[in-house]
């Protein structure tokens, strides 16, 4: 029983992450996503709503990548003695990171919806998805990811709050998981149906492996980068003073780090 508490004991500890690894996966996101965003402003092909919505993400997880490198090197002054940060300043930073946070997933599930309007609407898609309707949509979920932020900052020790996050994160995750298993769907059932016609079903199977494969790295990192974070969450609301529970809290680190990976693998 010594050996299995002193096991426990270990793993409660969590991760020693080292502050260099936040500002290099901080820059590496940077640099990645300030590319995307100069690509689609410098070609005029890309000025469509599609790739103004990518160019939103691509400036969320820019603001991800900053507020984060921000918040690193400020604490990394404080640790040192060389600089004297008042709350407020804290405050902002976190605002803007979870601002930054709300932003980076609305957008990947303005792009998922984008892209079922594609493929499912394709002859009226113009119709649809108008530049005027396109710039409302970017207004609307920067204004949302702002004021709820700020909401959610000022109350973060509510429970109702925190349910709220929780809620649009699942939200999000659902949204996804159908709009791109029915676009898969579609796609197979198109791909069944050439395939009959020129009598090559090697074709469809290798074609249609290669879009399970897509659509699984494509969930898979959302939720393998998001999911702890949020299932965090979920255990401050439910069961904040278990043994189980508080050694999950330890690791918060790794999961800022999952949610840095994301703002990486989105460019790429």
């Amino acid at each position: 029983s010594n050996a299995t508490a002193g096991a426990g004991g270990a793993w409660c500890q969590g991760l020693d992450i080292p502050n260099e690894l936040f500002l290099v996966l901080g820059l590496v996101s940077l640099v990645e996503n300030l590319l995307v965003v100069a690509a689609i402003l410098k070609n005029r092909n890309l000025h469509s709503p599609t790739y103004y919505f990518i160019c939103c993400l691509a400036v969320s997880d820019m603001l991800v990548s900053v507020s984060n490198l921000a918040e690193t090197l400020f604490m990394l002054l404080m640790e040192h003695g060389v600089l004297v940060i008042h709350a407020s300043i804290v405050r902002h930073i976190d605002m803007l990171i979870c601002s930054s946070v709300v932003s980076s997933l609305s957008f990947l599930g303005v792009i998922a919806v984008d892209r079922y309007i594609t493929i499912f609407y394709a002859l009226r898609y113009h119709s649809i998805m108008t530049l005027q309707r396109a710039v409302v949509t970017m207004a609307s979920v920067w204004l949302a990811s702002t004021v709820s932020s700020t909401i959610f900052i000022t109350y973060y020790n509510n429970n109702t709050i925190l349910l709220c996050l929780i809620s649009f994160f699942l939200f999000m995750l659902v949204l996804m998981l159908v709009l791109y298993i029915h676009m898969f769907a579609l796609a197979r059932h198109h791909l069944h149906s050439i395939s009959s016609q020129q009598k090559q079903p090697t074709v469809y199977r290798s074609s249609s492996l290669k879009g399970a494969v897509t659509l699984t790295i494509l969930l898979g990192v959302f939720f393998i980068c998001w999911g702890p974070f949020f299932f965090h969450l979920i255990l401050i609301v439910t069961c904040p003073t278990n043994p189980f529970c508080t050694c999950f809290f330890s690791y918060f680190n790794l999961f800022l780090i999952l949610i840095i990976c994301n703002s990486v693998i989105d460019p790429l």
